[in-house]
């Protein structure tokens, strides 16, 4: 008896157990309703899952580490306005020019160049980069599967994922970190940049490409992970899907950046005091990130490229063959052409 109490403590975290049975009557529409029934369902597997998605941030969380605290620093004024300060000060010294000189005169210690320390960030860097498509190939094959209620064994299916999408997810995952270094270094440099009109403009429009990149990323790796297609592709549909899933899509964002607000706020209050406050976050974040955005995506992947397919002619397996929706589409139209000239 003492034994099994022990075990039932630690099915929190179990990777590979099923989950309890679903009232067959029940209404599955995948609404708000829904996916509070549902997430609460799947929470400990969601924390299952958080913990292989922990891999996805590790690399950034050790490069800063060492960037902050064991390369070597020297002074550096934050304020490029010191300098002039200061010869002011030296050239004719005034309660104003000292005034200003000590407002001014705030240092940073910032990392030295040329140490070994940048090729250590380097190589997580690299580490990370290689990695993350079959990261979140694998992450969203198991979010897909929970939204879906399939049964789900996560370590298991998490490099299951990884084997099938192996090409695939390497590719796009090079391709998913290019545009979001591009997109993220237009972004500060026109921020930072005078503020001339033409700059106001660059910088509304970078913003406007991140926001739909980012609507485009909830279903790009869902599609790979759902049909044989080809990674543009996938980026193509993913674009329109960001038209047509639009109310899902502001619901997803809006829970993105509710979930974000949680974790963020409570480390800059008690971060001082308490420094689990930068650790609860790691927890629970990724995983919940993930299942909030396939809940919003897989409704209209769906509806769009997986009910077209005629029931006559069901898949073989879960995984479907598709090009893109209009393929689907005009599949599916010559299918009732078809029907009514027999008719």
């Amino acid at each position: 008896m003492e034994k099994k109490n022990r075990l039932k403590k630690f099915k929190l975290f179990d990777m590979n157990r099923d989950g309890k049975g679903i009232d067959p009557g029940e209404d599955r529409t995948p609404n708000l309703k829904f996916f509070f029934k549902q997430f609460g369902r799947k929470f400990s597997k969601i924390l299952s899952l958080n913990m292989l998605m922990i891999f996805q941030i590790l690399p950034i969380i050790a490069a800063v580490f060492i960037y902050l605290f064991v390369t070597p620093t020297t002074p550096t004024h934050v304020h490029p306005e010191y300098t002039v300060l200061y010869g002011m000060d030296f050239a004719s010294s005034s309660a104003t020019t000292s005034t200003n000189l000590g407002a001014f005169s705030y240092q940073l210690g910032i990392p030295e160049y040329g140490t070994g320390v940048y090729w250590a960030i380097g190589i997580l860097i690299g580490i990370l980069v290689l990695t993350y498509g079959w990261q979140k190939v694998a992450s969203v094959y198991i979010t897909r599967g929970l939204v879906r209620g399939d049964s789900v064994f996560i370590l298991s299916d998490f490099f299951y994922a990884i084997k099938k999408n192996f090409r695939q997810g390497f590719f796009f995952g090079l391709i998913d970190c290019l545009i979001m270094f591009i997109l993220g270094f237009n972004l500060i440099f026109f921020l930072n940049s005078p503020p001339t009109m033409r700059n106001v403009i660059m910088q509304g429009t970078t913003l406007a490409l991140i926001c739909i990149y980012i609507v485009m990323r909830f279903y790009i790796y869902l599609m790979l992970v759902t049909f044989n297609i080809k990674i543009f592709k996938a980026m193509k549909n993913a674009l329109i899907f960001t038209i047509l899933g639009i109310k899902r899509n502001l619901l997803a964002c809006l829970g993105l950046i509710i979930v974000t607000a949680i974790a963020v706020v409570p480390m800059l209050l008690l971060l001082p005091k308490f420094g689990v406050a930068l650790v609860l976050p790691l927890i629970y974040y990724l995983g919940t990130c993930s299942f909030i955005y396939t809940y919003a995506a897989y409704p209209v992947v769906k509806k769009y490229m997986i009910d077209p397919i005629p029931e006559n002619n069901p898949p073989k397996s879960n995984d479907y063959d598709s090009e893109d929706i209009t393929d689907e589409v005009e599949q599916v139209e010559a299918i009732e052409n078809e029907a009514e000239t027999e008719n």
